[in-house]
Protein backbone atom coordinates (compact mmCIF):
# COMPACT_ATOMS: atom_id res chain seq x y z
CA UNK A 1 0.00 0.00 0.00
CA UNK A 2 0.99 3.45 -0.72
CA UNK A 3 1.19 6.56 0.61
CA UNK A 4 -1.16 9.42 -1.08
CA UNK A 5 1.17 12.19 -2.01
CA UNK A 6 1.21 14.74 -4.60
CA UNK A 7 2.35 13.53 -7.97
CA UNK A 8 4.23 16.80 -8.82
CA UNK A 9 6.33 17.24 -5.73
CA UNK A 10 9.53 15.49 -4.47
CA UNK A 11 8.25 13.50 -1.58
CA UNK A 12 7.38 10.36 -3.00
CA UNK A 13 5.10 7.62 -1.75
CA UNK A 14 6.61 4.96 0.49
CA UNK A 15 5.76 1.44 0.60
CA UNK A 16 4.28 -0.09 3.73
CA UNK A 17 6.85 -1.95 4.78
CA UNK A 18 4.60 -4.08 7.11
CA UNK A 19 3.19 -5.77 3.57
CA UNK A 20 6.18 -6.33 2.74
CA UNK A 21 7.67 -10.47 2.75
CA UNK A 22 11.07 -9.67 3.72
CA UNK A 23 9.90 -7.04 6.60
CA UNK A 24 7.30 -10.01 7.49
CA UNK A 25 10.44 -13.21 7.69
CA UNK A 26 12.48 -10.60 9.68
CA UNK A 27 9.81 -10.35 12.63
CA UNK A 28 10.19 -13.93 12.50
CA UNK A 29 13.82 -14.24 12.44
CA UNK A 30 13.54 -11.80 15.87
CA UNK A 31 10.80 -13.51 17.82
CA UNK A 32 12.67 -17.18 17.02
CA UNK A 33 16.47 -15.53 17.55
CA UNK A 34 14.77 -14.21 21.28
CA UNK A 35 13.18 -17.50 22.03
CA UNK A 36 16.24 -19.53 20.84
CA UNK A 37 19.32 -17.69 22.84
CA UNK A 38 16.91 -18.02 25.73
CA UNK A 39 16.64 -21.43 25.26
CA UNK A 40 20.19 -22.26 24.09
CA UNK A 41 22.75 -19.84 25.37
CA UNK A 42 23.75 -19.27 28.85
CA UNK A 43 22.85 -16.11 30.89
CA UNK A 44 25.94 -14.13 30.55
CA UNK A 45 26.87 -15.24 26.87
CA UNK A 46 27.82 -11.89 25.27
CA UNK A 47 26.50 -13.96 21.75
CA UNK A 48 23.11 -13.77 23.56
CA UNK A 49 22.82 -9.63 22.80
CA UNK A 50 24.74 -9.81 19.41
CA UNK A 51 22.00 -12.17 17.95
CA UNK A 52 18.93 -10.31 19.47
CA UNK A 53 20.84 -6.95 18.27
CA UNK A 54 21.80 -8.02 14.89
CA UNK A 55 17.59 -9.30 14.55
CA UNK A 56 16.69 -6.55 15.77
CA UNK A 57 18.80 -4.55 13.58
CA UNK A 58 17.93 -6.43 10.20
CA UNK A 59 13.99 -5.72 10.78
CA UNK A 60 14.54 -2.24 12.13
CA UNK A 61 16.85 -0.78 9.51
CA UNK A 62 14.06 -1.79 6.88
CA UNK A 63 11.21 0.39 8.67
CA UNK A 64 13.64 3.31 8.88
CA UNK A 65 14.98 2.92 5.51
CA UNK A 66 11.36 2.59 3.64
CA UNK A 67 10.18 5.27 5.91
CA UNK A 68 13.44 7.81 4.85
CA UNK A 69 12.68 6.29 1.26
CA UNK A 70 10.07 8.94 0.90
CA UNK A 71 12.25 11.65 0.91
CA UNK A 72 15.73 9.70 -0.12
CA UNK A 73 16.38 7.11 -2.23
CA UNK A 74 19.65 6.89 -1.10
CA UNK A 75 18.79 6.69 2.38
CA UNK A 76 16.83 3.86 1.84
CA UNK A 77 19.35 2.15 -0.28
CA UNK A 78 22.15 2.56 2.79
CA UNK A 79 19.63 1.59 5.07
CA UNK A 80 18.55 -1.70 3.38
CA UNK A 81 22.19 -2.82 3.14
CA UNK A 82 22.65 -2.45 6.97
CA UNK A 83 19.17 -4.50 7.64
CA UNK A 84 21.16 -7.09 5.38
CA UNK A 85 24.45 -6.64 7.32
CA UNK A 86 22.73 -7.40 10.24
CA UNK A 87 21.37 -10.13 8.77
CA UNK A 88 24.59 -11.46 7.82
CA UNK A 89 25.92 -11.47 11.30
CA UNK A 90 23.09 -13.25 12.17
CA UNK A 91 23.65 -16.24 10.01
CA UNK A 92 27.28 -15.99 10.64
CA UNK A 93 25.71 -16.68 14.32
CA UNK A 94 23.57 -19.72 13.26
CA UNK A 95 25.92 -21.28 11.16
CA UNK A 96 28.46 -21.03 14.44
CA UNK A 97 25.54 -22.72 16.53
CA UNK A 98 25.83 -25.44 13.86
CA UNK A 99 29.37 -26.18 13.59
CA UNK A 100 30.39 -25.63 16.92
CA UNK A 101 27.98 -28.60 17.97
CA UNK A 102 28.87 -30.28 15.22
CA UNK A 103 25.30 -30.46 13.19
CA UNK A 104 25.49 -29.77 9.41
CA UNK A 105 23.54 -27.10 7.11
CA UNK A 106 20.87 -28.03 5.37
CA UNK A 107 22.58 -27.77 1.73
CA UNK A 108 20.10 -28.46 -1.05
CA UNK A 109 21.31 -32.26 -1.10
CA UNK A 110 20.04 -32.60 2.68
CA UNK A 111 16.83 -34.83 2.55
CA UNK A 112 14.65 -32.12 4.73
CA UNK A 113 16.26 -29.13 3.01
CA UNK A 114 13.18 -28.51 -0.04
CA UNK A 115 10.71 -29.27 2.28
CA UNK A 116 12.10 -26.58 4.71
CA UNK A 117 12.45 -23.88 2.03
CA UNK A 118 8.76 -24.75 0.68
CA UNK A 119 7.85 -23.82 4.07
CA UNK A 120 9.50 -20.91 4.92
CA UNK A 121 8.66 -19.61 1.39
CA UNK A 122 4.72 -20.13 2.12
CA UNK A 123 4.60 -19.11 5.89
CA UNK A 124 5.03 -15.52 6.62
CA UNK A 125 3.84 -14.76 10.17
CA UNK A 126 5.34 -15.31 13.35
CA UNK A 127 1.97 -17.54 14.65
CA UNK A 128 2.93 -20.21 12.10
CA UNK A 129 6.36 -20.73 13.12
CA UNK A 130 5.74 -20.18 17.01
CA UNK A 131 4.28 -23.32 17.81
CA UNK A 132 7.66 -25.23 16.75
CA UNK A 133 9.82 -22.90 18.94
CA UNK A 134 9.19 -25.61 21.99
CA UNK A 135 9.84 -28.54 19.69
CA UNK A 136 12.67 -27.93 17.75
CA UNK A 137 15.79 -29.59 17.91
CA UNK A 138 19.16 -27.24 18.13
CA UNK A 139 19.58 -28.26 14.00
CA UNK A 140 16.10 -27.63 12.87
CA UNK A 141 16.18 -24.26 14.48
CA UNK A 142 19.28 -22.91 13.13
CA UNK A 143 18.49 -24.18 9.63
CA UNK A 144 14.72 -23.05 9.97
CA UNK A 145 16.42 -19.48 10.63
CA UNK A 146 19.11 -19.42 8.07
CA UNK A 147 16.78 -20.72 5.22
CA UNK A 148 14.20 -17.71 6.61
CA UNK A 149 17.72 -15.90 6.62
CA UNK A 150 18.36 -16.27 3.06
CA UNK A 151 14.53 -15.96 1.70
CA UNK A 152 14.69 -12.36 3.79
CA UNK A 153 18.11 -11.47 2.33
CA UNK A 154 17.10 -12.50 -1.36
CA UNK A 155 13.71 -10.18 -1.17
CA UNK A 156 15.77 -7.45 0.17
CA UNK A 157 18.75 -7.33 -3.04
CA UNK A 158 15.66 -7.84 -4.85
CA UNK A 159 13.98 -4.57 -3.63
CA UNK A 160 17.33 -2.78 -3.82
CA UNK A 161 17.66 -3.33 -7.53
CA UNK A 162 14.55 -1.62 -8.26
CA UNK A 163 15.79 1.80 -5.82
CA UNK A 164 18.45 1.71 -7.86
CA UNK A 165 16.46 1.72 -10.98
CA UNK A 166 14.37 4.23 -9.72
CA UNK A 167 17.39 6.31 -8.62
CA UNK A 168 18.96 6.14 -11.95
CA UNK A 169 15.68 7.27 -13.83
CA UNK A 170 14.58 10.03 -11.29
CA UNK A 171 17.91 10.81 -9.35
CA UNK A 172 18.67 11.59 -6.00
CA UNK A 173 16.61 13.89 -3.58
CA UNK A 174 18.62 17.12 -4.46
CA UNK A 175 17.75 16.93 -8.25
CA UNK A 176 14.24 16.06 -7.62
CA UNK A 177 13.89 19.06 -5.26
CA UNK A 178 15.36 21.22 -7.69
CA UNK A 179 13.07 19.77 -10.91
CA UNK A 180 10.36 20.60 -8.78
CA UNK A 181 10.86 24.02 -8.15
CA UNK A 182 11.70 24.40 -11.62
CA UNK A 183 8.36 23.11 -12.38
CA UNK A 184 6.38 25.49 -9.58
CA UNK A 185 8.18 28.58 -11.25
CA UNK A 186 7.23 27.60 -14.70
CA UNK A 187 10.90 27.10 -15.92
Amino acid sequence: MLSPLAPDGFLKPITDYKSLIFYKKTVILYDMTFFFVNRYLERGDRTIDQMVQAARSGKQNIVEGLEDGMASKEMAIKLLNVARGSLKELQEDYEDQLRVHGLPIWTTAHPRSKALKDFCFAHNGVEQYAPYFERWSLEEFCNTALTLIHQADRGIFSYLKKLEAAFLTEGGIKEQMSAARRRVRGY
